[in-house]
């Protein structure tokens, strides 16, 4: 998969972000007449970066323009010295700042968790960017034993001593989610997730100050009453995929997003998996690739 990375400074001016762009093969490929290939735009769940979207991008790069950022404090993007910025709304602005520069007036917004959250902001402040949704195992209520799970193991931790410490770690926390993985894909999951130090140690590719805005009962990287921002999706295109063992988004909370949508919507469960899906199990990318033929091309 070859892409090229793309700088740009956020929202506020402040920090230098980075971006991963893949570009379709025919960058200006017509689709029944004359125009660009469509736009997907990627973003990664609290604890992630870009290289959480290789799995997926290795099925849709090359027929679609895939832009796949690192949100700020995370990957190759720069900490906010201000850890109260890390929130979504923030991170939507820097969002628009991004596509702004590159030219880009509409694309298909992909979330992973806190990614999805950052899509139904960023809709609610810019009607008819979008043209679909991809929720992938969140929604407008998120159960409160997912939260504290999530709370328990962001922040500061110390350095592991190897890649293979770091899938141990990887494992520890993440094992309800992936029952079924072994050791290979436990290594392949610590590489996107984690980050080599110069002498030899690895520690996890983002800023530890992200947790204080997990903080608390009501922590502020999640918006408050999201009703109203799914609401306000109207009739666009929507699908949802869930972990069928998520402690996040409730069967319940995916049958009421189903129900309060008007327009095209498509629900997929992962057996196996809890929160959140990599994208792509079998399931997951059969939906996902469906979705795109059906409301992109």
């Amino acid at each position: 998969m070859d892409y090229s990375l793309h700088r740009y400074r956020s929202a506020c001016g402040r920090l230098d972000l980075v971006a991963r762009d893949y570009p379709a093969r025919d960058f200006t490929r017509d689709v029944a007449g004359e125009g660009p290939a469509p736009v997907l735009l990627m973003m990664h769940g609290l604890t992630r970066n870009s290289a959480d979207f290789e799995p997926l991008a290795a099925h849709l790069s090359g027929t679609y323009r895939l832009i796949v950022p690192d949100q700020r404090g995370r990957g190759l993007s720069q900490w906010d010295p201000d850890p109260a910025n890390y929130r979504p709304d923030v991170y939507a602005q820097d969002m628009f700042a991004l596509l702004d520069g590159l030219g880009i007036e509409r694309a298909c917004l992909v979330g992973t968790s806190m990614g999805g959250l950052m899509a139904m902001v960023m809709n609610a402040v810019r009607p008819g960017l979008a043209t679909g949704f991809v929720f992938n195992d969140i929604g407008p209520v998120l159960d409160p034993a997912g939260l504290a799970r999530i709370q328990s193991y962001v922040g500061p931790s110390g350095p592991m001593a190897s890649w293979t410490a770091a899938a141990a770690r990887c494992r520890a926390v993440n094992a309800v989610a992936f029952p079924d993985y072994g050791t290979a894909e436990w290594l392949a999951f610590a590489r996107r997730t984690c980050r080599e130090n110069a002498d030899g140690t690895v520690s996890f590719d983002y800023d530890p100050a992200i947790a204080q805005g997990m903080a608390g009962d009501e922590p502020d990287t999640v918006p408050p009453d999201l009703w109203p921002l799914w609401d306000a999706l109207d009739a666009a295109p929507v699908l949802v995929v869930r972990g069928a063992l998520s402690d996040l988004l409730s069967i319940d909370t995916a049958r009421e997003m189903a129900a309060r949508h008007s327009g095209p919507y498509s629900h997929v469960d992962v057996p196996r998996v809890g929160h959140a899906p990599i994208l792509d199990e079998v399931p997951a990318l059969a939906a996902i690739l469906s979705f795109c033929k059906e409301h992109l091309d």
